[in-house]
């Protein structure tokens, strides 16, 4: 049973409320959208084929239990609920980053998802399949990424009104383009609101840089 992996690497996680813990990421190759901001485009096309043992075999010298799937986009490959089942089973912590675009629900309920909710400057939002917010667990999570005011009022609409529901997911994570949106302005129009939300950076782009690979 094989995958497409675009690269498999030990780091810091630098996003979602595990943010700043160290983890193991399988980046899988191919994704549907194509976001303006996107930062990982060498996932598109580049990877290589694995069988799932090989993936753990890689996995396992880094003797971490926290471990990441994303992309890309994971769920456009039909055996990636395979290899988070399996993981699970062998008793690993599971992360997946998903862009929203398919159904959540084929993947594990002990998996945490997170759900990036796609904003109008990406230019995807229309692609996101919002039942997925009607599908999340209490360990979930949801990520809005934003660039523009007009993001933060379109993800500020979408909290407001699914207030009640998301009060009890796990986070509700607010983020911006790094580079695009300065993280005060976004603080300040949190704290205006009295959104409940987390103001999310992405730290590994402050460690190391916003085009380093692999870390």
């Amino acid at each position: 049973m094989t995958l497409r992996v675009n690269e498999i690497f030990y780091s810091i996680q630098g996003e979602s409320s595990y943010a700043g813990l160290p983890c193991v990421f399988v980046r899988l190759t191919g994704c549907n959208l194509r976001c303006s901001y996107c930062d990982t485009r060498y996932a598109y096309e580049e990877g290589g084929i694995l069988e799932i043992n090989h993936i753990f075999e890689q996995i396992a010298p880094m003797r971490c239990h926290l471990v990441e799937i994303t992309g890309g986009e994971p769920l456009i490959q039909d055996k990636t609920p395979i290899l988070i089942e399996s993981l699970l089973e062998d008793g690993y912590e599971v992360l997946l980053e998903t862009n929203g675009s398919h159904d959540i629900a084929l993947v594990d309920d002990r998996c945490v998802k997170i759900v990036d909710v796609k904003c109008p400057s990406s230019g995807m939002h229309h692609h996101m399949d919002m039942e997925n917010l009607n599908r999340l667990s209490a360990k979930d999570e949801i990520k809005f990424v934003l660039g523009t005011r007009e993001d933060y009022e379109y993800a500020r609409e979408i909290v407001t009104h699914m207030k009640s529901r998301f009060l009890k997911i796990s986070s509700v994570n607010f983020s911006p383009v790094f580079g695009q949106l300065k993280p005060e302005t976004l603080a300040e129009w949190i704290l205006a609101d009295h959104l409940p939300c987390r103001l999310h950076l992405q730290i590994q782009k402050y460690i190391w840089g916003p085009d380093a690979r692999g870390v």
